[in-house]
């Protein structure tokens, strides 16, 4: 059986003060502040991914550069995917079942509610809600992708317990 790794870490605080739509929300200064803690807490903790995955909105697209940077990923392992752009999560789901099987470790930068959902229905442990900032580190047993059965959740972090 192949190790397969899923990190799923939702945009941090965005704001609701800029007259724009809502794919190009801006973080707030706490959203940035908040990933780059996520950031540096993660690094030594989790393996690093070999491709990282961000929905196309600004608020996701921003805090997976943050992340990037502090973790010292290469922006080559980086595609936008508009399916990432989901707030229900079976575009989600979906796009996480169709990740080539050469690749066996990803983290992945998006939404909720349907990073929530993702992270109960892969996940070993119940979150009521993921916070904005807050990333799932989950590890699976699976030959592919496609055929993902609920994995281990090993680690969860909320910005608010960094502070």
């Amino acid at each position: 059986m192949n190790q397969r790794t899923l990190t799923l870490m939702r945009h941090g605080k965005s704001s609701w003060d800029a007259h724009v739509n809502d794919i190009d929300r801006p973080l707030q200064e706490r959203g940035i502040l908040d990933a780059a803690r996520v950031g540096a807490y993660v690094k030594d903790r989790i393996p690093m991914p070999q491709q990282v995955y961000s929905s196309p909105a600004n608020r996701a697209l921003h805090t997976c550069v943050i992340m990037m940077r502090t973790l010292h990923l290469p922006f080559e392992h980086l595609l936008l995917e508009d399916e990432l752009y989901d707030f229900g999560g079976s575009k989600v789901e979906s796009f996480i079942r169709s990740i080539d099987d050469g690749i066996e470790s990803v983290m992945i930068f998006g939404h909720n509610d349907a990073f929530t959902s993702i992270s109960n229905i892969f996940g070993n442990e119940m979150i009521d809600n993921l916070p904005t900032a807050g990333l799932v580190h989950i590890r699976f047993e699976a030959e592919s992708w496609r055929d993902l059965k609920r994995g281990e959740t090993e680690l969860t972090v909320f910005p608010k317990l960094l502070r």
